[in-house]
């Protein structure tokens, strides 16, 4: 259990399966996703290979099969109130503050990542 607090009710999991073996998703979260990190899965007759995301709607139950061993992500929690923006690696629930933060990243006002010497220009708009 980790001891950094939550403002949301989230999930992420790493899930590994074995041939042959499944696992459900809770169907009980607003969101949910399983994010295929390695090998292929089945769910509901319908095969997935990796490297994919798959978004499922709110209550539907689903379970997931392995068709070889698979490494997966199970994430998702209850909705964000409000829409979010996205652009690049910035993400908003205002248009403005992404504005904001393309002129930080240009002006260097970020905090540098540690041990990493590269800078990333800003990508054109």
């Amino acid at each position: 259990m980790s001891p950094v607090g939550m403002l949301s009710d989230w999930f992420y999991a790493e899930v590994m399966l074995e041939p042959g073996t499944s696992a459900p998703l809770d169907p009980h979260y607003e969101e949910r996703a399983i994010y295929i990190v390695q090998g292929e899965i089945e769910i509901a007759g319908e095969s997935f290979e990796a490297p994919r995301l798959l978004v499922f709607r709110p209550g539907d139950r689903i379970s997931v099969r392995a068709n070889s061993r698979a490494r997966l992500m199970f994430l998702g929690g209850s909705a964000l109130e409000g829409p979010r923006y996205i652009w690049w690696n910035f993400v908003s629930s205002r248009r403005e503050r992404i504005e904001q933060a393309k002129e930080d990243w240009k002006s260097g006002r970020f905090a540098p990542v540690p041990t990493e010497t590269e800078f990333i220009p800003l990508p054109q708009s």
